[in-house]
């Protein structure tokens, strides 16, 4: 049997002593060791979580996948990892360690599997960091392996007697309701295209999930049929021997990008990709995504960047049917865990909404959803969400108003100090300098509450929510020398994204001399894991990787 030979040690070792050692454990457990020696042992990673809305509903779903590897002749086990929310992380120190746990996450799935001697993987994952956490395990095992999604939620202003049709807040007058649009009526992932629905798409658009299983609300019985499906497929990928990496190859992790362009999804994506790309074995560098955001139209208008969420997009054909409309832009020869190309999946797909899901000529925005800004701001590069940027405000100038921590900025908006025109500049946020490379929802939320217009400009990142005139990802860091922390009060900063342009209006000799008298800032860190994360992390132009 193609690919059983990883478990078979388990029973059959070679050493008598051993076998009949493990023998007894497996006995504990209640194993069936004489169907073990002949099936495909299947491992389930499983983040479900008590804590999180995205997870809670998960123990539910890793049962309807072992039902599933059970119908089709397998054996399985289930184990668990962490599962941070942003959401509960935000506005305190926790921020710091949510993108660290992605690493870690990757490395807990890598490791447990590598020691325990699994046959097929499959990752069930729902939210932000978790999702390219599990991808990025499975690039680097290279087995069997299929990944299952938890599936959005729906917000509770959907449950309202004055409910629209939209979930943006800004298309309500009461209060009540615009609180509605934000609070979660079920469990599931935050129904926006944030970081957690973004990578839930792009399972899809790489081909690593059942076809049209990621968009199924967290609530609905389809998520159950999925479930067992999924636990049926790895059964046969095994037998098959199809492994990830023969379906997560660099045409696939393209085909993805476009997508996020096309979907107007999160800016971490220019974090998660190029993390996912390294440890399947190759880069994928930050020009990669400015090439495509300029030839791929911002197909939906998805929260926060119009008014529909992903319960809409599901029920108007899902991402297949979004694959459907932008297929020209896609290598449909690329494989699926179905064991057959993506070509299949759009040639089934089909658009039953096309308010929601429109064809590729009548896109929501011409240009893509993200685009990559460089200058001698950010001569590596840093990176703006454009499809929430309103036209007018593209081309931004204005004086800089400067803080070293998100806390400063808060404090600084709360008291005045920035006002309507000023270019916010938050620094030493970046995964270094933090350390961890926090959201800034905080400020730009507080930014929004105040209804000051005004843009910001950081080292660290956003949540997939932001909007407006924010680009994060500046690098090189200032905690790595570079030109954001020589920035001073009152300078003039120019963002203008149709030039990919992020231009402090300061002569080159005084940049330098400024940046060579600068001592970097040193933000305390707790004795533990966020030290040896400050020491091996790289820059966010690379993904944010561990070397």
């Amino acid at each position: 049997m193609a690919g059983k030979d990883k478990s078979k040690v388990l029973t059959e070792s070679g050493n008598p002593l051993m076998d009949v050692f493990r023998g007894g454990l497996f006995q504990a457990l209640g194993t069936d060791v004489a169907g073990l020696k002949r099936q495909p042992l299947i491992a389930i990673a499983n983040s479900h979580s008590e804590f999180t809305a995205g997870h809670t509903h998960l123990r539910t779903l890793g049962e309807k996948v072992k039902e599933g590897v059970l119908m089709a002749g397998g054996q399985v086990v289930e184990f668990n990892v962490p599962a941070p929310c942003d959401g509960m992380a935000m506005g305190h120190d926790g921020m710091r360690y949510v993108l660290a746990q992605r690493d870690l996450i990757a490395d807990i799935v890598e490791t447990h599997v590598r020691s325990q001697r699994f046959d097929g993987l499959v990752l069930i994952a729902s939210c932000d960091k978790i999702n390219p956490a599990m991808m990025m395990a499975a690039a680097r095992l290279d087995l069997p392996a299929i990944y299952l999604a938890g599936g959005p939620n729906l917000y509770d202003v959907r449950h309202r007697s004055d409910f629209k049709g939209s979930i943006e807040p800004d298309d309500y007058e009461s209060r009540d309701t615009r609180v509605a649009t934000v609070q979660c009526g079920t469990c599931g992932a935050c129904e926006i295209m944030g970081t957690a629905n973004t990578f839930q798409c792009l399972a899809e658009a790489m081909g690593i999930c059942i076809p049209g299983s990621s968009n199924v609300p967290a609530y609905h019985s389809d998520k159950l049929k999925y479930a067992r499906l999924t636990g049926q497929r790895i059964v046969a990928m095994v037998n098959e021997g199809l492994t990830f990496r023969r379906v997560l190859t660099r045409p696939a992790i393209l085909n993805a990008v476009a997508m996020n362009m096309a979907i107007g999804g999160s800016t971490n994506a220019t974090l998660h990709l190029p993390a996912i790309a390294h440890s399947a074995g190759f880069e994928l560098p930050l020009s990669v995504f400015d090439e495509y955001s300029r030839k791929i139209p911002t197909l939906l208008a998805v929260a926060p960047n119009g008014p529909w969420g992903l319960t809409d997009v599901w029920a108007a054909g899902g991402m297949p049917a979004v694959l459907k409309m932008m297929q020209q832009d896609l290598d449909l020869t690329c494989l699926t865990v179905m064991g057959t190309p993506l070509a299949n999946v759009v040639e089934q797909a089909r658009v039953t909404n096309s308010k929601v899901i429109p064809p590729r000529d009548k896109p929501f925005r011409a240009d893509g959803g993200l685009a990559i800004l460089k200058g001698n701001l950010a001569p590596e590069g840093s990176v703006i969400k454009q499809a929430g940027v309103k036209p007018e405000l593209l081309r931004f100038e204005g004086p800089a108003v400067c803080f070293d921590s998100e806390e400063s900025a808060i404090e600084g908006i709360k008291s005045g100090a920035v006002k309507h025109g000023d270019v916010v500049v938050m620094r030493y946020l970046g995964p270094r300098g933090a350390p961890g490379m926090p959201e800034m929802l905080g400020v730009t939320s507080m930014l929004k509450a105040f209804r000051i217009s005004a843009a910001l400009v950081t080292d660290g990142r956003f949540s997939g929510g932001t909007s407006g005139p924010c680009v994060g990802h500046i690098t090189p860091e200032a905690s790595a020398g570079g030109p954001i922390a020589a920035v001073m009060n009152g300078d003039r900063v120019l963002i203008d994204v149709s030039q990919r342009q992020l231009h402090l209006d300061v002569p080159a000799e005084t940049l330098a001399s400024r940046l060579a008298a600068v001592t970097p800032v040193e933000k305390e860190t707790p004795t533990g894991f966020l030290q040896r994360y400050r020491k091996y992390v790289s820059s966010a132009a690379r993904g944010a990787i561990l070397e």
